[in-house]
């Protein structure tokens, strides 16, 4: 058989998606930002401090962020992090921030970024698959942690244990955008012709404290308009990559079955295939 690959929507090898936390108002600058250089961006909110001054409001939330095509999603209704509590308190954090934000936005949110040090530590009596099974059993299908910044662009395995690639303020950042964007990815040896994702993750608020929102504009501008990129939210990553999963193959390669509701590219050595969706695709051996 030989080496094939999944490819992002439209046959794209590689994808950008950007998540940045507490729905701060500085939030509302980002998604303009973002929008305007063609990007976006996953935000997630604690869904108690909406509107209270510091944070953006339901109506902002509605009109600026999904409005303009971002994605809002979970992060703990008091920003909670889920290591270092009993297991009800997060199951609680995590359950009110989505039905809070569900019933105010009018939309299902089913993603989340994980509040302070999310599951990278434990003092609180819990672990990580018990996080994992009660995040599922909320019917959220993932949630970004941190600590592992790299430059190896990979999609996630563990969807409730989604690394970034790196936070804006990393040094390294924009030398990892840029080698990103050189990257011709069917130009390598085939077995390394797997598509790739640059995951930025940061606060806005940052941005003001630092004083450098030039910076988002330069990793904006090494990376917008490329013909092989795919500018997606967190949640589409995920339902997409989730989907190509779900095809279903012939033993020997050559028919390929989409059971899904959206159409996926797959390409072999020899060329780009679009599976339709409830469609079976024969693939030239």
């Amino acid at each position: 058989m030989m080496n094939a690959h999944m490819r992002f929507p439209g046959g794209k090898t590689k994808a950008v998606t950007l998540s940045y936390d507490d729905g701060v108002r500085q939030d509302l600058r980002l998604a303009a930002l973002a929008s305007e250089y063609g990007f976006k961006c996953t935000f997630n909110i604690n869904s108690a401090r909406v509107g209270d001054g510091g944070h953006v409001t339901y109506d902002e939330l509605k009109g600026n962020i999904l409005g303009a095509g971002h994605e809002v999603a979970v992060h703990g209704e008091y920003h909670l992090a889920p290591g270092t509590h009993r297991t009800l308190v997060g199951l609680r954090d995590a359950l009110n921030c989505r039905l809070s934000l569900e019933q105010n936005l009018g939309r299902i949110i089913r993603g989340m970024a994980y509040p302070n040090s999310g599951v990278t530590r434990f003092t609180g009596g819990s672990d990580y698959e018990t996080v994992k099974r009660y995040l599922t059993d909320l019917g959220v299908v993932y949630s970004r942690t941190l600590g592992g910044d790299n430059d190896r662009f990979l999609l996630p395995e563990d969807w409730h244990r989604w690394m970034p690639t790196a936070h804006h303020n990393n040094p390294r950042t924009l030398d990892w955008a840029k080698a990103f964007a050189d990257t011709e990815v069917n130009g390598l040896y085939s077995d390394s012709r797997y598509p790739r994702l640059f995951y930025l993750w940061g606060h806005s608020y940052e941005f003001d404290g630092n004083d450098n929102w030039d910076r988002i504009e330069a990793f904006f501008r090494i990376l917008c308009g490329k013909d092989d990129i795919w500018y997606a939210t967190n949640i589409e990553i995920h339902d997409y990559v989730t989907a190509f999963r779900s095809l279903v193959f012939s033993a020997d390669g050559t028919l390929v079955y989409n059971p899904t509701l959206i159409d996926l590219y797959y390409e072999t050595e020899k060329k780009l295939y679009r599976i339709p969706s409830g469609q079976t695709t024969v693939i030239e051996a």
